[in-house]
C-alpha cells in the first residue's frame, strides 16, 4: 500500500514532515512542461520541415491533420509556466482548460485519424508515409502515447496545485 504523499495525515515518506507537498507538485508540473515542450518541438519540426520543403517528403512525410491544432498546445504550456512563479490561479485555470482543447482533443482526433492507416500497416504491412525511413503512423503513435501521458499528468498535478493554492487563498481571506 502506497502512502498518500500529499496528505498531511497518515503515513509519510521518510525525511519529510508532509509539509513539502506544494513545491513537489510544482516541480512535477515544471518537469512535465519541459517534456511537453520537447513533444511540441518534434511536432512543430515535422510541420515546418514539410511545409517549407526542407527535405523530401519521402524523408519526412506531410503532417497528419491533428498536428496543426496540436501546435496550439503551446498556449496551455505558456499559461502553466506563467502561473508557477507567483502561484497565479487564473493562468493555471486557463492552462487546464486550454490543455483539454489544444492538447488532449487534437490527440484524440489524431488517434481516430491515423487508425485506418495503422490498420493498413498492421494487416497488410504497407506504409505510405515515412519519417526517416520509419512508418510515420508508428512514429506519430509513439509520440502520441507519450503525449497523452504527459498531458494527463500535467492536468492531474495542475489540479492538485489549483486546490492547494485555492485553499491557501481561502485561508488568507479568513485571517
Amino acid at each position: 500500500d502506497r502512502p498518500n504523499m500529499t496528505s498531511r495525515v497518515g503515513p509519510r515518506t521518510a525525511n519529510t514532515n508532509g509539509t513539502d507537498f506544494k513545491p513537489r507538485e510544482k516541480s512535477e508540473v515544471r518537469k512535465l512542461n519541459w517534456v511537453h515542450l520537447l513533444i511540441w518541438l518534434l511536432v512543430a519540426a515535422q510541420v515546418i520541415v514539410s511545409h517549407f520543403d526542407l527535405v523530401s517528403h519521402d524523408t519526412v512525410s506531410i503532417p497528419y491533420q491533428w498536428e496543426y491544432p496540436y501546435l496550439l498546445s503551446l498556449i496551455p504550456l505558456l499559461c502553466s509556466s506563467l502561473s508557477l512563479p507567483n502561484n497565479n490561479i487564473s493562468y493555471l485555470v486557463i492552462s487546464m482548460i486550454s490543455a483539454g482543447l489544444f492538447s488532449v482533443a487534437p490527440l484524440i482526433y489524431g488517434g481516430m485519424e491515423m487508425f485506418p492507416v495503422a490498420q493498413q500497416l498492421y494487416r497488410h504491412g504497407k506504409a505510405y508515409r515515412f519519417i526517416f525511413g520509419f512508418s510515420a503512423v508508428t512514429v506519430m503513435y509513439l509520440i502520441m502515447v507519450v503525449a497523452v501521458q504527459v498531458h494527463a499528468w500535467q492536468i492531474y498535478y495542475m489540479k492538485k496545485l489549483l486546490d492547494s493554492w485555492f485553499d491557501a487563498t481561502q485561508e488568507k481571506k479568513k485571517k
